[in-house]
């Protein structure tokens, strides 16, 4: 079951009224619109994963990315738009049953899409970029220090079929994080492109959202909260949140996953 984090926040900077329209760009397991729609607020939620979305339940469910966020607003006739959430945390049914890769905790094939339409996996990455390629996404993605090793390991060894595979290919020692966290962030990131979309998407919510409207972005590593902060800092927005808001240490014993989440929220001039 996807737990959704720091649901208290979102719904107290969101201050959600009755008939209030809200768009939910990743919708995961549908906590967070769950929510929105107790309150009495009507929801378009959008989920780019085929899997998550059959069991989404909203006002409008849309499978697709954020990154058409203005198209599908437009094609849903959904406007007056008082609040709109990004929640850029994988699901727990991406790490634990997708089959897709995602977990260097699971033996699955390297594939890494949140959705099958796109062409681009995990496998081909590692198995036909050049050494060159794999070093740049490695730093620029994972902040690897170890990326030139890493790739030159990860060529050697080709073809790497598997996620096992991988992670041997990685190689290094156990520490605080496993050795192969940075390299499979990096070629998620890659696979999704996920840091140009949000670079992308933001001044698209920011444009669709009617005045005194509400931004909330919730990233879950210093990439996208660099994005998120920058754009908040050169935005329409009044920010809400002059320190990232974090989840309560009773939050992170019930759900671990929020311990590395970070809220900024601002309001629409």
């Amino acid at each position: 079951m996807h737990t959704p984090v720091l649901i208290k926040e979102v719904l107290q900077y969101l201050d959600v009224q009755p008939n209030e329209n809200f768009v939910d760009c990743t919708a995961n397991g549908g906590g967070h619109t769950k929510a929105i729609m107790e309150k009495g607020g009507k929801v378009l939620a959008i989920e780019w994963d085929k899997d998550i979305f059959k069991n989404l339940n909203s006002t409008i469910s849309v499978n697709d990315s954020y990154i058409n966020l203005k198209n599908i607003v437009k094609e849903n006739n959904f406007d007056h738009i008082s609040g709109i959430l990004f929640d850029l945390g994988m699901s727990s049914q991406q790490l634990e049953n997708s089959g897709r890769g995602f977990t260097f905790q699971k033996d699955e094939l390297l594939d890494m899409r949140y959705s099958t339409n796109n062409s681009l996996t995990a496998e081909y990455i590692v198995n036909n970029w050049a050494e060159s390629e794999l070093i740049k996404i490695l730093k620029e993605y994972g902040e690897e220090r170890f990326a030139q090793k890493i790739a030159r390991n990860i060529i050697r060894q080709r073809p790497i079929k598997t996620t096992f595979q991988l992670v041997r290919a990685i190689g290094g020692k156990r520490g605080r994080i496993h050795p192969a966290t940075r390299t499979f962030q990096a070629l998620r990131i890659a696979v999704n492109n996920e840091l140009d979309s949000l670079k992308r998407v933001l001044p698209d919510a920011g444009d669709i959202l009617a005045q005194g409207g509400k931004l909330i972005v919730i990233s879950f590593h210093s990439l996208e909260d660099r994005i998120v902060k920058n754009f908040f800092k050169n935005s329409n927005l009044n920010i809400l949140t002059k320190k990232p808001i974090i989840a309560s240490s009773e939050e992170i014993k019930n759900n671990p996953r929020a311990r590395s989440a970070k809220l900024r929220a601002g309001v629409k001039k």
